[in-house]
């Protein structure tokens, strides 16, 4: 079985799209070049909404600017709320929260610290009351602050976070995956969530060790390097069958799968019997019949979740991949190339997932944390994806919902990936973990990273182009 490679499967590197608001501020929205011209008209022509306005108006009333910029009454028609338009609308929105907190607070913090009626004032209600309410959301939020008065406090004794790590049911399981507990030692016992994160981090997965395109050495070297931090990892698949079997089998990736194990095995006394930590990654490749056939054959590496595996659109498709692949003890990711909160109610709705994963980028802050509020409805975990450039740099929103949301770690992890030489302030990981930001605001390109890369006048593209020519 064979498929043609997708852009995202062939390409590690991906291309992002900053914007500058007033002096200082800047923010992205992610796309692939030429992709970019596109964003960039739309950002033009969107730029009457913000030019010459006060940020003190803007965050005056947030839901309204929002509103105003994607109802746009012209644009609107090659929307509305999806494409390049929404990328755009997201660059805007996104630098609107880097310059909100930025003389005090990351974002992170900020939002954790806002106060619940404000932040459901911040949020579009429009087609999502079907699922959550304004109401709903304060209700959320409240029972939110339970552990937040002593934010990043400790106290003396030893405390217990229970973070679940998949255990899968091998045989053929009739249910969604059963999940062991992994227990992690809080230092001097934390008493708040938030200090969870200050202490320890957020749970992480890396990929960029197992792109398609690698040859072997190089699969190989990046699974040794892998090794030095990580217990979670994810690979690409869907180019060829027989392919993505070799490669699972490789000696580089099984022990990088049985490393991870004994790591888990030392820390909790595991047993760990189907226990798996490889996720699987098909970029939308498959017909629906097609990748629970392909899924099936690869069953035996007992990955935790297949992502994208049919078009972002096909809410149905994903819910018989779903319901076929569950029995199977493999769980459906999807979210990353959903264009809108409506898609992603959606799938929410026909259980057409397990896991959430939504982008660090796509959607702005503000939709973001509605998904964020519907997917604590639906008690689906979310994993968000962040393998572009510059969008593990923007983690924040997940932090905010570990906090002040799920207020749980359970089944839950962050994607992270390379290419942090063009972020101002990088991201920090330890122990496969990303730890909180500590910088005020959301989040910087370089600006020599920015001007080597515009397309097509940069330093970059200007060789890769006539590389082209030649």
């Amino acid at each position: 079985m064979r498929n043609s490679l997708t852009e995202d499967q062939r390409k590690p590197e991906k291309e992002i799209k900053e914007i500058a608001l007033w002096s200082e501020p800047a923010s992205s929205s992610w796309t692939q070049l030429p992709g970019r011209s596109l964003v960039v008209c739309a950002v033009n022509a969107l730029g009457h909404h913000v030019l010459n306005k006060d940020l003190r108006d803007i965050v005056g009333s947030f839901r309204g600017f929002y509103k105003q910029l994607t109802s746009d009454g012209q644009l609107r028609w090659i929307g509305p709320q999806k494409g390049g338009v929404l990328l755009a609308a997201a660059a805007i929105l996104n630098a609107v929260c880097d310059l909100w907190p930025r003389k005090g607070k990351p974002l992170c913090k900020f939002l954790v610290d806002m106060a619940p009626r404000m932040l459901v004032s911040c949020i579009d209600f429009r087609c999502i009351t079907d699922v959550l309410t304004e109401e709903e959301v304060y209700e959320i939020l409240q029972k939110g602050q339970v552990g937040k008065k002593e934010r990043g406090g400790f106290v003396e004794g030893t405390a217990q976070l229970q973070v679940q790590l998949p255990l899968l049911v091998t045989g053929g399981a009739a249910h969604h995956p059963l999940w062991v507990r992994e227990k992690h030692s809080v230092d001097k016992s934390c008493v708040s969530t938030e200090g969870q994160i200050l202490a320890h981090g957020y749970p992480a997965y890396t990929m960029p060790c197992a792109w398609l395109v690698y040859s072997d050495d190089t699969l190989k070297q990046l699974c040794m390097e892998a090794l030095n931090s990580w217990t979670r990892f994810k690979v690409k698949v869907g180019a060829d069958l027989q392919d993505d079997i070799r490669r699972c089998r490789r000696p580089c990736i099984s022990t990088l799968g049985a490393t991870a194990l004994q790591q888990v095995q030392h820390q909790a006394d595991l047993t760990t019997k189907g226990l798996s930590l490889q996720m699987m990654d098909a970029n939308q490749c498959w017909d629906v019949p097609e990748a629970v056939e392909w899924m099936s054959n690869l069953a035996e590496f007992k990955p935790l979740w297949i992502e994208e595996p049919t078009s972002p659109d096909d809410i149905l498709g994903h819910a018989t991949i779903s319901k076929a692949l569950v029995l199977l003890g493999i769980g459906v990711a999807t979210g990353e190339q959903c264009h809108n909160r409506g898609i992603l109610k959606q799938l929410l709705q026909v259980k057409a997932l397990q896991l959430l994963q939504i982008d660090n980028c796509r959607l702005e802050v503000s939709v973001r944390t509605s998904v964020l509020l519907m997917a604590k409805q639906f008690e689906i975990p979310v994993c968000p994806q962040a393998s572009g450039v510059g969008l593990c740099e923007l983690v924040h929103p997940i932090i905010f919902d570990f906090v002040s949301i799920s207020a749980s770690l359970e089944n839950r992890m962050c994607e992270y990936g390379h290419l942090h030489e063009h972020v101002k302030c990088t991201v920090i990981s330890r122990n496969a973990s990303y730890m909180r930001p500590q910088d005020a605001g959301y989040s910087d390109m370089k600006e020599e990273s920015v001007k080597k890369h515009q397309y097509t006048d940069g330093e970059v593209w200007k060789k890769l182009l006539a590389a082209q020519g030649n």
